[in-house]
């Protein structure tokens, strides 16, 4: 018998038949006699075995003792098992004292070698071994079972371990998620590798020996072959890795035997040929006597291969549990890689085919590993033509699986058969593995993009060096160039430039960085050279440099492809900053061509503009190129002037802002050009208005001047929101433009909406400009302009113009979270002047704004439509979308940030299951909002919004037939009441008192309205208690206790459950008394919420381990707590597999105030829950214990 040392404090009482850590010596084994303690007639006689064995095993463990240190002790390493585990000695010299000792005497050092497989296991028991020969061989195949004993509670497996009969025992509760393979923390951290790397060393230290002895292997085999048949997870999991990899390390030996078989044959040949056919010769018979030696042990190993793989592999490369099947998946791989003449053919590499398709990822991804090892070496490929045939559509297809890794590497698979194999993808498959390149995903992205620039982009000859002259300078990168611009135009997602260059940047940066080439490409001349661009090719080329020129200077993926911005290293900084250089170099000599070039066209312009953003500035003053300066502000001035589009506008306005940078040696002169173009641009707008406000009914009904103040109106506005022009006075001349409009209404919407937004810069840079030293008269002033102001906005609201109600609105809602959130650190008493809340009239024609024109629905359009006009409706309602979306982000924002009140989300919250597809995102992030301002406040929130659907839905009902549970409408509200559950997540502690007050609230509102006091008569709003359920799996066990003794205070006793009306209560208290054995389990108690005066106590039962159930009176009870006794036990036959859940003091201190009187203190043992009264006083300086809780289904965290 075998055991580990420590197993026998771990085991219970063992009866007379149990089994008993014994080993026999080598003799005993050898005269037949079981290692059995029953075969051993005295104790004498068991005592001399153990102490044989004992000393047997001290000698063969002497020479490989470790010494590590645990919790300040040494702990010496005396088994194989605790010498792999602690991993501190090199493993060869590990086996080569277990090879010694297997010399010595191989029955002690198997048996020793089995415990090492039987220990891995994480088996806490013992081994049995019984020699084969002394039963007959029909008995043992009928004994080789698994089995439970019941009466001594433990697990039984026998089977065959040539040359011995074994028999593992372990007690049935071993945690079978538990053993050292999964096993996390530093101790175990390598325990896996270790565990490889010493069956490849044992294998290795054999081949030269004991390796053929036909022993020792047949009994490793035998052994593994028995555990990875086992129902227990942890032996078949250690026992299947072992043999695949003892099958990897067979093979290695394998080849070298075969390597050395064919050096022999060499030279047998060339000995045979050297001498004459006559003469018999010493060296070549012993030769002759090596080949055959060779060939012997090739056989034997190609035995020990089919054997492990018969035994093991094809018996679990379909296991119940991944990890196995994963194992299986990654030594075939290996295997095909290292000897592909056996096992790279189609009768293995089905295998690997078939589980392809495998549901776990992990599995998959061994196999596309495995797969790439053989994609990857082109005298391999040969072979796989009837694998490709089959599977190539599955490969295809993985970049679409769900796990980001697997896609990933089945896109680095594709490429390596793109590679190799001739012709195995087709224009179809490379059309949409292109696609991949606008991921969000950047590896799987990064590989896409490796596939595009290899197989579309980059041509043989490409990088070879460019031929010398001007006009050939740039072909093999104008080439690649238009082969990508032609890519991008068909691909047909012009917006996502930006992804597409981030996904090619690893693998074309200096190809994409050649702005040198792109720039000359622009600015050919059609009549000079017949390949200039068309326009759209321009544009997308302009879309390029600006993605290329944005990738190389801020050095990190685009938005949504990195949750956060890269840190760079000291070399990639260095790279950034020479790009910046170079960028800037190229650019500020080019850039006013191109403008000047593409003046007219507001998108190009609009894409140029944004490339001086990126500049180093220092270098117009340290090259002295400030000539070059001049030229890019002349050119953006007068695109100023030519466009009215607020993209151009806006573009040029930040150009102004970022060159006009105070610290740079170009501030004057940028200063200068601004102040100038400002001037011009407000002296043609009062031109404008003066010349509107000459009419005597002070409106003028030119068209073309109305237009010409809408662009002038626009491009101050452009340059408003970046720069401060509150010198220029434009305040008084927006504002009595909107006061006309509010007071005549007869304005063109043209003018009010740029005169809207200029109104509204001009207040924000007034209010920036507020300082510790400003007089209290500037002060009141500008709260007087910021009332009326608002003013003008409500009265917008109502505006017929759908376009200036919603301006209004979005300029409404930033200005009352700008104004409720000043900044007091330079002045508090600004800021208490300026400080602005809504009104409740205002909260409400804001909230009756978005009802309106956020979830009201609109009719359908004309049915009968062409296909133009459907995609242009198609673009309108996304247009649309849009709108309402932005609309409701706002709104949404005043909640979030307490400017409304919060109960105003109730009713944005009735549309969360409605219109989820379209604004589920945006109301779902308001509620985790509202929830981290005020758990409680957010939770009545939700039961408010609960109870306004319920009445809606009970006033569409008929009185008389009650409530039709079946309705559309009762539905929904179950679902939301479902959604809204779900927001809580998993942590039921962190939640609990939220869950808890809508409960209480819940429970108040469905007895609202009842009649008498004795519960009798039906209430109301009863069936509610249905929708509230759903919250009812978010309480916790001692939650559902209070909760439900809370309830029992509005019901009578017996429950008048008669009809189908009171249904709504039977589900109630079923959803509070699940998980629990009985009802009686429950204690009825009373709360601060009762409505009735009377407090009661109950009894109840408490369910011990042996299956008694003691009863307590009400007087026992009462004597404990005069004023409350609350005291309950949780009924459980399975104690010991519940999970425990200990509670911060915080979240009780938090939670137990809404659930009982305020003068209780709850005290929590591990085994009952107890209150008692405490004064006030004393409640701030007691501290309570901390809390076990029993939490139902999956783990929590605290």
């Amino acid at each position: 018998m075998i055991a580990e040392p420590n197993a026998a404090s771990n085991l219970p009482s063992q009866k007379e038949n149990a089994v008993h850590d014994e080993t026999v010596p080598e003799s005993a084994v050898q005269n037949g006699s079981c290692v059995r303690n029953g075969n051993l007639k005295t104790p004498r006689e068991k005592r001399k075995v153990r102490e044989q064995c004992e000393n047997i095993r001290r000698n063969s463990s002497s020479s490989r003792r470790v010494s590590q240190l645990q919790n300040g002790e040494v702990v010496q390493a005396v088994t194989l098992f605790e010498v792999v585990s602690m991993g501190k000695r090199a493993m060869q010299s590990v086996v080569d004292d277990w090879v010694e000792a297997y010399k010595q005497d191989r029955n002690v050092a198997l048996l020793d070698l089995i415990n090492f497989f039987i220990q891995c296991s994480g088996c806490q028991g013992m081994v049995t071994a019984e020699m084969f020969q002394s039963l007959h061989r029909k008995d043992v195949m009928q004994k080789m079972t698994e089995t439970f004993d019941e009466e001594t509670g433990l697990q039984y497996k026998k089977f065959v371990a040539y040359p011995w009969i074994l028999t593992v025992t372990w007690p049935v509760d071993t945690d079978n998620e538990d053993y050292p393979l999964i096993r996390t923390g530093p101790y175990w951290k390598k325990f896996k590798a270790n565990f490889c790397e010493f069956i490849a060393v044992l294998v290795q230290q054999c081949q030269s020996s004991i390796l053929y002895d036909s022993y020792l292997m047949d009994t490793i085999i035998s052994l593994l072959t028995g555990l990875a048949d086992s129902m227990v997870r942890a032996f078949r999991h250690t026992s299947t890795l072992a043999a695949m990899k003892l099958l990897t390390a067979v093979i290695s030996v394998h080849l070298n035997l075969d390597v050395n078989k064919h050096n022999v044959q060499r030279l047998y040949e060339v000995e045979k040929k050297r001498i004459s056919g006559k003469r018999t010769n010493y060296r070549l018979d012993q030769l002759e006597r090596k080949r055959k030696e060779y060939e012997h042990k090739l056989l034997e190993i190609q035995n020990m291969m089919s054997a492990i793989f018969k035994g093991t592999f094809l018996n679990r490369y379909r296991d119940v549990i991944p990890e196995i099947r994963a194992t299986c998946m990654e030594e075939i791989g290996s295997w095909m890689k290292t000897y592909p003449d056996a096992f790279l053919n189609d009768s293995y590499l089905k295998y690997i085919g078939w589980m392809l398709y495998d549901k776990q990822a992990e599995v998959r991804l061994k196999c596309l590993l495995g797969l790439q090892g053989i994609y990857s070496r082109k005298e391999l490929v040969s072979r796989m033509d009837l694998f490709t045939s089959r599977f190539k559509d599955r490969i295809v297809s993985m970049p679409l699986d769900k796990d980001h890794e697997v896609a990933v590497q089945a896109m680095k698979l594709l490429m390596l058969m793109s590679q190799n194999c001739e012709d195995v993808l087709s224009a179809e498959d490379c059309e949409m593995l292109y696609q991949f390149v606008y991921t969000t995903h950047r590896p799987l992205a990064v590989a896409a993009g490796e596939f595009l620039y290899k197989r579309l982009l980059s041509h043989e000859g490409d990088e070879e060096v460019q031929p010398k002259g001007g006009g050939r300078k740039f072909e093999a990168s104008t080439d690649q160039l238009k082969r990508l611009i032609r890519f991008f135009l068909e691909s047909e997602l012009h917006k996502h430039v930006a992804y597409l260059i981030d996904s090619l940047w690893d693998w074309a940066g200096k190809f994409l960085k050649d702005w040198e080439c792109m720039t000359t490409l622009l600015l050919k001349n059609a009549e000079e050279d017949g390949e200039a661009l068309s326009d759209a090719h321009e544009s997308a080329l302009i879309e390029i440099i600006l993605a290329t020129v944005r990738e190389a200077a801020e050095g990190h993926p685009p938005v949504s492809r990195g949750a956060a911005k890269k840190i760079l290293s000291v070399k990639e900084k260095k790279i950034q900053l020479e790009d910046c250089t170079k960028i800037t170099e190229h650019f500020l000599m080019v850039l006013p061509q191109l403008l000047a070039k593409y003046s007219t066209d507001a998108q190009k312009v609009a894409n140029l503009l944004q490339i001086p953003q990126y500049y180093d500035l220092d270098v117009y003053s340290t090259g002295h190129l400030e000539k070059h300066l001049d030229a890019l502000l002349r050119e953006v001035k007068d695109i100023v002037a030519k466009h009215s589009d607020m993209s151009v506008l806006e573009a040029s306005s930040r150009t102004y802002y970022i060159l006009c940078s105070e610290e740079s040696a170009i501030y004057s002169q940028v200063d200068r050009a601004r102040t100038q173009l400002i001037d011009e641009l407000m002296e043609q707008l009062n031109q404008l208005l003066d010349g509107f406000w000459e009419e005597e009914e002070g409106f003028c009904t030119d068209a073309g001047g109305i237009s010409q103040i809408h662009s002038a109106l626009r491009r101050v506005s452009a340059f408003h929101n970046a720069h401060d022009l509150t010198k220029w006075n434009l305040y008084d001349k927006t504002l009595r433009l909107l006061v006309f409009e509010m007071e005549h209404g007869s304005l063109p919407v043209l003018m009010i909406l740029p005169a809207l937004q200029c109104t509204y810069f001009s207040l924000l840079w007034q209010l920036a400009a507020v300082s510790e030293n400003s007089p209290k008269e500037t002060l009141f002033a500008l709260r007087r302009e910021l009332r009326r102001f608002s003013q003008i906005c409500m009265c917008f609201l109502h505006h017929n113009e759908k376009d200036i109600r919603e301006k209004a609105f979005m300029i409404l809602c930033d200005w009352l979270l700008i104004l409720s959130h000043q900044d007091s650190n330079n002045n508090e008493e600004a800021a208490g002047l300026l400080d602005y809340l809504p009104s409740t009239s205002l909260q409400e024609k804001l909230l009756l704004f978005i009802q309106e024109h956020v979830f009201m629905e609109e009719g359908e359009g004309s049915k009968d439509l062409t296909e133009e006009e459907e995609r242009k409706d198609e673009s309108c309602k996304l247009d649309d979308l849009h709108k309402k979306r932005s609309l409701l982000a706002a709104y949404c924002k005043l909640i979030a940030y307490n400017v409304v009140e919060m109960t105003a989300a109730a009713e944005i919250y009735k549309y969360y299951v409605k219109s989820y597809n379209d604004f589920g995102d945006i109301i779902k992030e308001t509620l985790s909002k509202t929830r981290h301002n005020n758990k409680i406040q957010s939770a009545k929130t939700l039961i408010l919004c609960l109870q306004q659907l319920f009445r809606t839905h009970a006033e569409s009902q008929d009185s008389s037939s009650g409530v039709d549970f079946s309705s559309a409408s009762f539905t929904n509200m179950k679902e939301l009441a479902r959604r809204f559950s779900l927001t809580f997540g998993w942590d039921q502690v962190k939640s609990r008192e939220s869950v808890a007050m809508i409960h209480k609230e819940g429970i108040e509102f469905a007895f609202q309205g009842a009649t008498g006091v004795d519960g009798k008569c039906l209430p109301p709003n009863l069936s509610f208690l249905s929708i509230i359920s759903e919250f009812s799996n978010k309480l916790l066990k001692p939650d559902k206790r209070l909760v439900y003794a809370y309830l029992q205070r509005y019901i009578a006793e017996p429950l008048p459950c008669r009809g189908d009306e009171w249904q709504p209560l039977i589900w109630y208290r079923n959803s509070l008394l699940a998980n629990e054995d009985e009802e009686s389990s429950v204690l009825g108690s009373s709360g601060e919420w009762s409505p009735v005066g009377t407090s009661k106590t109950s009894s109840f039962k408490r369910k011990l381990s042996n299956g008694s159930l003691p009863e307590t009176s009400q007087t026992e009870a009462a004597s404990k707590a005069p004023d409350l006794q609350c005291a309950s036990q949780l009924a459980s036959a399975a104690g010991k597999s519940r999970k425990r859940l200990k509670s911060r003091d915080t979240h009780l201190q938090e939670h137990w105030p809404f659930l009982c009187p305020g003068g209780l203190r709850r005290r929590y043992c591990k085994d009952e829950i107890k209150t008692e009264d405490v004064s006030e006083e004393g409640q701030a300086e007691d501290t309570m214990e901390d809390v076990d809780v029993d939490v139902v289904g999956a783990d929590q965290e605290s």
